[in-house]
C-alpha cells in the first residue's frame, strides 16, 4: 500500500491542476502536441511536486504513452503501459513510495481503456464501470479505501462524458461543454485532494 503523509504529490492546488488538465484534454483531442506537452509539464510539476529535470521527463512519459494509445486502430497499449510504468516508478523514487509501479501503470491503462469501450456505440461497459477503473487507480496510488476517493472518480468521469460530447460536436473551442469540463475537473482534484488526506 501507498505511504501517506506530506509529500508534495499530497498538496497540490486543485484549482491550478483541475484547470492545467483540461488543457491537456483540449491539446490531446485536437492533436496539438506541442501545446499538449507544455500543459503536460505544468500539470506534472504542479501535480506531483517534481524538480525540473524531473518533470520533464515525466511529462514526456505521459506524451509517449498518449501517443502510443492514441490512434483509435493499431494503437499501443503494451506500449503505453510501459511508459507509464517508467512514469510511476519516477514517482515512486522521488516520493517513497511503496506501490508497484506495473500494477499502477496497468490500473492507468486499464480505465483508458474502458473509457475508449465507454465511447463505442454498443460497449457493455457503462460510466460506473469507468468510475470503478478510476477509483481503483486512486486507491492503489494513493493508498486508501476506494469509497474515499469515488467522489473524485465520479467527478472524473462527468469531466470525460462532457469532454467526449465536446469531441463528437467537433472540439469547438468556443463550446460552453470546455469550462463545465474543467469545473469538473477541479472538482475532482479537489475531491482527492481531500481524500488523501482523511484521517
Amino acid at each position: 500500500m501507498a505511504r501517506r503523509g506530506g509529500n508534495t504529490h499530497r498538496s497540490f492546488d486543485p484549482n491550478r491542476v483541475g484547470r492545467l488538465e483540461c488543457v491537456t484534454w483540449v491539446t490531446y483531442y485536437r492533436h496539438k502536441w506541442l501545446r499538449f506537452l507544455r500543459a503536460a509539464v505544468s500539470v506534472t510539476r504542479h501535480a506531483f511536486g517534481l524538480s525540473w529535470p524531473a518533470t520533464l521527463y515525466a511529462a514526456w512519459l505521459v506524451l509517449r504513452a498518449n501517443q502510443l494509445w492514441a490512434p483509435p486502430v493499431d494503437n499501443d497499449p503494451d506500449g503505453a503501459r510501459r511508459a507509464m510504468q517508467r512514469f510511476y516508478s519516477l514517482l515512486n523514487r522521488r516520493h517513497h513510495e511503496t506501490y508497484d509501479p506495473a500494477v499502477a501503470a496497468a490500473l492507468e491503462v486499464d480505465w483508458w481503456r474502458i473509457h475508449r469501450e465507454h465511447q463505442r456505440h454498443g460497449s457493455e461497459l457503462d460510466e460506473q464501470s469507468l468510475i470503478e477503473a478510476l477509483a481503483a487507480l486512486y486507491s492503489y496510488v494513493y493508498g486508501v479505501p476506494k469509497d474515499a476517493v469515488r467522489l473524485a472518480a465520479e467527478q472524473r468521469a462527468l469531466a470525460m462524458r462532457l469532454s467526449d460530447q465536446w469531441v463528437s460536436e467537433g472540439c469547438e473551442m468556443a463550446s460552453p461543454l470546455v469550462p463545465q469540463e474543467r469545473a469538473a475537473l477541479v472538482r475532482s482534484y479537489a475531491a482527492l485532494l481531500a481524500a488523501v488526506h482523511l484521517p
